[in-house]
């Protein structure tokens, strides 16, 4: 059994919607981040950073943290990868761009007007030529890059109108059950 530890409205509905997408058995641990839960010494022991999400095998008491490497572990485990190095190397290219460049470029406040256009105008353009990141097929990196910009009406309000492909690929993500099931403590 996996466990999966996360706070409301935390970067752990990333994980979550993975989860869901590939149909593995998983227990949702919220923790209450408000009243510093995340702090604990048992949480502590499970990410000494105190930063969620995270998860723990409990067979093996295997610990992870990040939401970047939790995905592409859990790609990797349930077969989800690619046999290609390449495509791999695609796929962790997509996401530590979404963990490392997108989230924050969109985010942090003091880059986004600069940074806002210059990384959604090529992301657009490449969204036009093919229905996901890696072509015709929904994987792992639409879950990473697709998790953040799916934040972007919930947290900033910006306005995506000159970003069609970018907001009919939101559509698309958002039809999904498993997107539906993860993200809906997000709104």
């Amino acid at each position: 059994m996996l466990k999966l530890y996360g706070g409301v409205r935390s970067r752990a509905s990333i994980v979550k919607w993975y989860l869901e997408e590939i149909e593995v058995p998983y227990e949702f641990v919220l923790l209450d981040m408000s009243v510093g839960e995340h702090l604990q010494s048992d949480f502590l022991a499970i990410n000494p950073f105190g930063k969620v999400p995270a998860i723990v095998e409990v067979e093996g008491d295997f610990k992870l943290w990040e939401s970047g490497a939790i995905l592409l572990y859990l790609a990797q485990k349930y077969g989800k990868m690619p046999q290609s190095l390449e495509a791999q190397a695609e796929i962790m290219q997509w996401i530590l761009f979404s963990n490392a460049t997108l989230g924050p470029g969109i985010f942090g406040q003091e880059n986004r007007e600069r940074e806002t256009p210059r990384l959604l105008t090529p992301l657009n353009g490449m969204l036009e030529k093919c229905p996901f990141l890696m072509g015709d097929e929904f994987g792992v990196a639409d879950v990473a890059v697709g998790a953040i910009l799916a934040y972007i009406p919930i947290f900033l309000k910006l306005d995506l109108s000159a970003y069609p492909a970018i907001l009919n690929y939101l559509k698309q993500l958002s039809e999904r059950p498993a997107f539906q099931k993860a993200m809906a403590g997000m709104k």
